[in-house]
């Protein structure tokens, strides 16, 4: 344990590089992600068609290849990123690919009559996702989105190999200086596990809030079947 009691600022610098990595390399694929999503569903053919071959590649191409080509290859291109950018940037790529699917399908699960008739009253075709589509897709979106984010928080780890110094990078250099690999990686392992799993709550407790079976909203639909009975 001295190891661990020895190194407590290192292990809490490495365990922000990883929060900051996976907050902010998902918050900008979710970004990036919606909008492939829109484009996916779009009625102009070349956004359509763009938008499928950035999924297509980036969802095929593993992350650890992924962060190495950004941060060596970029450079050979006059671009030079600091390791933690790279690090952002792969995961965002990575990420947004996952997203777009997840929020395509999401879309897919409103009626079509709820977009017609979005149409009908003159909205057009952002006004019907903003206002009809995305609204209702976002209930079925809820725990996949979650899986990218614990996708995301695990993924964080090979960023390690661009010389990231997040929470893994810190436990190999420990292991290397007191040749305590199991010790360090349990705390790791810890650290991302306790994220994945914290993400997962607030996903489960986001989808209780935003379904109509949940305590509020089932009081709103009771309200609502006894005043349409009253009218009846």
């Amino acid at each position: 344990m001295e190891a661990i009691v020895e190194n407590i600022p290192l292990l809490l610098r490495g365990i922000g590089y990883t929060v900051a990595l996976t907050l902010l390399g998902y918050v900008l694929a979710l970004i990036v992600g919606t909008a492939l999503a829109v484009c996916r569903v779009s009625p102009i053919p070349p956004l359509r068609w763009a938008a499928t071959v950035y999924v297509e590649i980036f969802r095929n191409i593993p992350l650890l290849s992924l962060l190495i080509l950004i941060a060596f290859g970029l450079p050979d291109v006059g671009l030079r990123l600091p390791y933690f950018w790279c690090g952002v940037l792969g995961l965002t790529l990575s990420s947004a690919a996952f997203v777009c699917e997840n929020v395509r399908s999401g879309i897919n699960t409103v009626p079509v009559g709820h977009a017609e008739a979005a149409r009908s009253i003159g909205l057009g075709f952002f006004g019907t996702l903003r206002f009809v589509v995305l609204p209702q897709a976002f209930r079925s979106m809820i725990q996949p989105l979650v899986n990218v984010f614990i996708g995301t928080v695990i993924g964080s780890a090979l960023c390690s190999a661009i010389a990231v110094s997040e929470i893994t990078w810190v436990t190999q250099t420990l292991n290397i200086q007191y040749a305590q690999a199991v010790l360090m990686f349990l705390v790791a392992g810890a650290v991302y596990l306790g994220m994945s799993l914290g993400g997962a709550a607030l996903g489960g407790a986001l989808e209780r809030a935003v379904s109509p079976d949940g305590h509020a909203g089932g009081r709103d639909r009771k309200t609502l079947d006894v005043a349409a009975g009253a009218q009846a």
